[in-house]
């Protein structure tokens, strides 16, 4: 069985009334038309968001989210 994607756990993060750095990760993708929203993979999604994600200010909170994701997706 395949894991969820990266995406939808991200999206999974969202809310209009928190304003950390997590939370507007999320909120600013859900806008972003060209996220890879199937990818499972850290460095297609880590890549696409050093080259086009600006609205990310470092990359040390993907990084976060990702641990995240991938401590939720191995249990």
């Amino acid at each position: 069985m395949r894991r969820q994607s990266f995406y939808r756990y991200l999206m999974s993060l969202r809310d209009p009334n928190k304003h950390d750095e997590v939370t507007q990760f999320a909120n600013d993708a859900f806008y972003d038309q060209g996220f890879p929203k199937q990818a499972d993979d850290y460095h297609e999604v880590s890549d696409y968001l050093e080259m086009n994600a600006s609205y990310l200010p470092s990359m040390s909170i993907f990084d976060q989210v990702w641990q995240g994701y991938t401590d939720k997706m191995d249990n």
